[in-house]
């Protein structure tokens, strides 16, 4: 995807020499069509399999997120009242669950339990990214318009570097999806390339740009 510049906006953060990866969502609910909130994600699955498979041989710490609500569904507040298709995403549910494509080792890879947009709000993964003293917030996941954007957006307030590989994230709405990528690359963080990332883990001594 190619994004307009305008002058003051847009520049590229790069790379830190502390990365980790945030997997955004990329659970049953989300991934699967036949559920109420789902589409097909098989291409950004396939994607983010490959940059977890490389991130795997060089230690990359690996986060995943979902989102899980309690019966009385208080704890997702007003979000749920607009979202009602969020109702199936309860603690029993196979919903919840990450995508099996995904592999997640849970000796090795935190899952983060989230009612909200953002991976940052109301959860630990601020101190999980400090305990790792990571300085490089990497995000796969879905939907680009939605808990991708808004955790890129809280990433930055954080303090870390974000940066999206395209490949690894996806929408609901193709036009949403470009519209937020587009934001995203000109205010909050670098839309990358995958082949970029794999030639960044080859070589993570420093701060890198991409070439």
């Amino acid at each position: 995807m190619k994004f307009d510049q305008f002058e003051g906006f847009g520049n590229y953060t790069g790379l830190g020499s502390s990365p980790a990866i945030i997997v955004i969502d990329f659970m049953n609910g989300f991934t699967d069509p036949q559920s109420p909130l789902g589409t097909d994600f098989e291409d950004e699955i396939k994607s983010t399999r490959e940059l977890l498979g490389v991130a795997r041989e060089h230690s990359v710490p690996i986060i995943f997120t979902t989102v899980i609500y309690e019966d009385h569904f208080q704890d997702g507040a007003h979000f749920v009242k607009k979202i009602p298709a969020l109702k199936i995403l309860k603690e029993d549910s196979d919903w919840v669950k990450i995508d099996s494509r995904l592999e997640r080792d849970r000796t090795k890879e935190p899952l983060i339990i989230k009612k909200f947009a953002s991976a940052f709000f109301g959860t630990n993964l601020a101190s999980l990214l400090s305990y790792h003293k990571v300085d490089t917030a990497i995000l796969a996941g879905c939907t680009t318009s939605g808990c991708v954007r808004a955790t890129a957006v809280d990433a930055l307030q954080h303090g870390y570097r974000v940066v999206i590989p395209e490949e690894c994230v996806g929408d609901r709405s193709q036009k949403a999806h470009e519209a937020n990528l587009y934001d995203i690359q000109t205010k909050y963080g670098d839309v990358v390339q995958l082949d970029d990332l794999k030639k960044y883990f080859l070589n993570m001594k420093g701060d890198k740009r991409y070439v």
